[in-house]
């Protein structure tokens, strides 16, 4: 009798083992297409009428970040600039005008939570004319909440229903308080609690080392520049050349108690960044 209750489970197992194995594979392989089919970078999130979870699925070998800063102006980079796989600006600077010195290609822009009416006010060219551009838009978590109240992000979720093609994107929470932690740990000092604020700069320095194998920085000056005696002194913004000069801007940011940029000394971070990662700046170039 035992024989024969050892012959009969032998035989179930015999017909069931091929079952296993198949079940294993299909598990796997859904796995792996999965994968396949959620790339993207954590952090960033698509603003659009009906999904918020598409993560931001972009990667390049070579970026351009273009810096805003008036550094650009007479740099004659456009056309270096435009051979670049990917570039990345910032806020609303402009390239019409300016393609010698910047370029004209736009590959991802990001946005301060600040800049975004400047961009809604001309939202033909930004959001119609360059539906290309991958916007990536950052801001505080009362301007960015999605349960109605944020109004930033309910000015970009119309801007996603009316432009549907462009791809929007929003910096999430976690990845806000990933980039207060980072300043923190570079510093040894809370951003919250020296009364600073992160410049879209840093966001952009983020997202560019995130998504780019190598990065290549234009029109950004480094954190002693400004003490230098043959400096030059240029705007703020190329595109503003009535505003302060550059460096009375980093100054007073500097060292403001409530409110600034700390750009100085984000510029010290990137310095080392660079040690750690392929990052070269030009226009001006910095010695390492």
């Amino acid at each position: 009798m035992n024989t024969l209750l050892f012959r009969r489970w032998l035989c179930l197992l015999s017909l069931s083992l091929p079952l296993l194995v198949w079940f294993g594979h299909v598990i796997t392989r859904d796995d792996s297409e999965s994968a396949v089919r959620s790339p993207g970078l954590k952090g960033y999130t698509r603003i659009s009428s009906g999904w918020m979870s598409q993560l931001l699925d972009i990667h390049c070998g070579q970026c351009a970040l273009v810096s805003s800063s008036g550094q650009m102006l007479g740099a004659g980079a456009g056309e270096e600039i435009d051979k670049i796989g990917c570039v990345i600006r910032m806020n609303n600077a402009p390239t019409k005008g300016y393609e010698k010195d910047v370029g004209s290609r736009t590959t991802v822009r990001v946005v301060s939570h600040t800049s975004v009416p400047l961009l809604v006010k001309n939202e033909k060219y930004y959001f119609h004319q360059s539906a290309n551009t991958t916007y990536v838009f950052w801001g505080p978590e009362r301007n960015m909440r999605q349960d109605g109240k944020g109004h930033i992000f309910n000015v970009l979720l119309k801007m996603a229903i009316k432009y549907p093609k462009v791809r929007i994107y929003a910096v999430t929470r976690d990845k806000v308080q990933y980039c207060d932690s980072v300043f923190q740990n570079e510093t040894g000092k809370n951003r919250m609690k020296t009364g600073a604020f992160l410049s879209t700069g840093f966001f952009t320095m983020i997202l560019a080392m995130d998504m780019c194998d190598s990065i290549s920085v234009y029109g950004m000056i480094d954190n002693n520049y400004c003490n230098r005696a043959n400096r030059s002194a240029v705007p703020y913004h190329y595109y503003e050349k009535n505003r302060i000069d550059e460096c009375r801007m980093y100054k007073v940011h500097e060292h403001t108690q409530r409110g600034g940029h700390r750009f100085i000394t984000e510029k010290a971070i990137y310095g080392k960044w660079a040690t750690r990662h392929k990052i070269e700046f030009k226009h001006p170039f910095w010695i390492l």
